[in-house]
């Protein structure tokens, strides 16, 4: 009924692969992941730094208007009057940094800081002065960098 042919190919299929197929096989899946994992891992540490950004960014805003309508940034800890929600700069829903904010020149100036605590952001400490000046004093646990930007990516700015 079939051709001696067919009965070759269905008899080399019943047999599955051959160990040069598996090979080749393992090594393109572990190519992928030797390059997927840590790139997933650097993706992370990103998004989980981009907390110190966002969160620092909106309190420099905060702080701006509240000078402008005091014309200081408050005592020890910046704009600590009872009145503004956002007296005490410790957000709520924070993952990954711990924040703080110290007032400079007599009520003129002050400083933001995010250091790391959770996560990939472990390791990494960046600050903010009222004059816009961003420095990155820590990148993923190595202290020796001070970078005049927040680095995300890489080390360099």
């Amino acid at each position: 009924m079939f051709p001696r042919a067919h009965h070759r190919a269905l008899a080399r299929a019943r047999r599955g692969f051959t160990l040069i197929e598996m090979l080749v096989v393992v090594t393109i899946i572990s190519l992928l992941v030797a390059f997927a994992i840590p790139l997933y891992g650097q993706y992370v540490r990103r998004s989980q730094i981009s907390e110190a950004v966002v969160f620092m960014s909106d309190y420099q805003v905060k702080l701006e208007q509240y000078f402008q309508d005091n014309r200081t940034y408050g005592s020890a800890l910046c704009a600590d009057v009872a009145s503004p929600s956002w007296s005490n700069f410790k957000p709520a829903n924070a993952r990954y940094f711990a924040f703080g904010c110290t007032v400079t020149g007599g009520g003129t100036g002050y400083k933001l800081t995010a250091k790391g605590v959770a996560g990939r952001a472990l390791g990494h400490e960046y600050t903010m002065t009222e004059s816009g000046a961003k420095s990155t004093t820590m990148y993923d646990n190595e202290p020796q960098i001070n970078k005049g930007c927040w680095l995300q990516a890489g080390a360099e700015c």
